[in-house]
């Protein structure tokens, strides 16, 4: 049994359209999957990731319209990182930032990797990071604005800001199986604790921010909703199951998600953490060339699709 890295973070926006604008306009990430939330069928779902829906590259949106906006606090994933290959891409992207009036901060060193610090029209609060090895199979996202050498690549490490850092610590070291790697200070003067799993790298690393003072995050449009790990398959995502439940954890049990398999529970602080499958993927139901293009739906609820198509607005 081993967490292999970030498998997908999903976050909230109270507008799908000018979501897409952003996020495939913007970053040049690809579209790969238009669905809904398959508990809440009335509002979309939106999969971004690589060229060809790699594994550990999808940032994903649920849409809540009319959603107040998120107000800082802790208990949270306050940053979620994305992947660059190299220092050139990060210039580049600093170029691109200014000239798309995107609101982002000095470079820095994060990890000891480079870094950019930047946010959504919404204020999701987002980092690049210089990560010069991906997965195989792993191919850019094709973009007429972005070479794809500076392309972005998938998802790097994600922070998470907690009241109390030990009892996160606690899971992410004894129950998931993470090390710590390293402990710095960051550009904001606050000590950053970093964990890796499976082989490392940036796309499986968690950072962990201690904030004993203030509120808890009131979520909102510019919000994290969770953070899911990678796993091989079912049969180990059981095991996963097992050892959620016998640590005392609440958890949903193994859900079917269709395109992967899917565990959640909350840590000490409330942060809720999904571990996921690598497969099927999102291919199980189109093709490389259509991903993104129409509503995707699972099965079970294919027989709702005229009822679901009404009541959302459409994106281009």
């Amino acid at each position: 049994m081993k967490i292999n890295g970030i498998h997908h973070v999903s976050a909230l926006t109270a507008n799908a359209q000018k979501n897409v604008d952003f996020y495939r306009q913007i970053l040049g990430l690809k579209l790969v999957k238009k669905t809904v939330n398959q508990d809440d069928p009335s509002m979309y779902h939106l999969f971004y990731g690589d060229e060809v829906a790699s594994p550990g590259t999808e940032l994903t949106f649920f849409e809540i319209p009319m959603l107040a906006r998120r107000l800082d606090g802790t208990n949270a994933i306050s940053r979620t990182g994305l992947i660059v290959t190299s220092e050139e891409a990060l210039t580049f992207w600093e170029k691109r930032f200014e000239e798309k009036g995107v609101r982002k901060e000095t470079a820095s060193l994060r990890g000891g990797r480079p870094a950019l610090k930047f946010t959504d029209p919404e204020g999701q609060q987002l980092f690049l990071t210089v990560e010069p090895s991906v997965q195989d199979g792993a191919k850019p996202p094709v973009h007429d604005e972005i070479p794809a050498d500076f392309a972005i690549r998938g998802l790097g490490p994600v922070e998470l800001t907690v009241a109390e850092a030990d009892k996160t610590i606690s899971v992410l070291t004894s129950i998931l199986g993470f090390t710590e790697k390293a402990r710095e200070q960051s550009s904001d003067g606050e000590i950053v604790t970093i964990f890796e799993s499976g082989q490392g790298g940036a796309g499986t690393e968690i950072h962990v921010i201690e904030k004993a003072e203030g509120p808890a995050e009131r979520s909102g449009r510019g919000s994290v909703h969770h953070v899911a790990f990678r796993v091989a398959d079912a049969e180990e995502l059981e095991k996963w199951h097992d050892k959620i439940a016998k640590a005392g954890f609440t958890n949903s049990g193994v859900v079917e998600r269709f395109y992967f398999k899917a565990l959640y529970f909350r840590e000490p602080n409330g942060i809720l953490f999904e571990i996921s499958t690598d497969g099927p993927g999102f291919t199980v139901d189109e093709s490389v060339d259509e991903l993104g293009d129409q509503l995707a739906l699972p099965p079970f609820l294919e027989h709702k699709r005229a009822e679901i198509e009404q009541r959302l607005v459409p994106i281009k």
